[in-house]
């Protein structure tokens, strides 16, 4: 696996800290997947979870539309992957999900996010409450990354058991 990741800076402002952290993590998700095929992408880990490098990007661009779209910015975008019907439909459904359609989605949800986040003060109230709690801009920033963070542990993993790479 090449790692192509920049390492965030040991000094920073709170913002910059937060969201190189975050960037980091995204781009750790993608190195994980890179060099695999659709078939690979779509290998789960072990019953009963249905886990797989692919539902977990799914997952992913899920998270990150509504964390950043609707909580933080309030837009009335439906959920992703079916979800509203199926709560794990971005892991179980992949069977014949496109690898493709799953990592332009990812990309544009986390550019949008970028906008969103870059617009907003670390100190903004979302707009949209998440489980009856108001949420911050900073909350939000930081579970991002304990997200990214612990799929990317299963990230590596995945990847292990598919085809040997291990790595950061």
């Amino acid at each position: 696996m090449t790692d192509n990741r920049v390492n965030p800076p040991f000094v920073a402002s709170e913002r910059d800290m937060l969201t190189s952290w975050l960037d980091f993590h995204r781009e750790t998700l993608m190195m994980k997947c890179a060099g695999l095929s659709e078939e690979q992408l779509r290998l789960r880990s072990a019953s009963p979870s249905s886990m797989s490098l692919l539902g977990m990007v799914r997952h992913m661009a899920h998270v990150e539309r509504v964390w950043f779209r609707r909580v933080l910015d309030g837009e009335d975008v439906p959920l992703l992957w079916g979800k509203q019907a199926h709560r794990d439909a971005d892991f179980d459904d992949v069977d014949t999900a496109s690898a493709d359609e799953a990592f332009a989605t990812w990309r544009q949800e986390v550019e949008l996010a970028r906008k969103i986040s870059a617009a907003l003060p670390i100190e903004a109230i979302g707009k949209q409450q998440r489980h009856g709690q108001d949420c911050s801009h900073r909350w939000v920033l930081v579970h991002m990354i304990e997200e990214y963070a612990r799929h990317n542990g299963h990230a590596d993993l995945l990847r292990e058991r598919i085809d040997g790479a291990v790595g950061d």
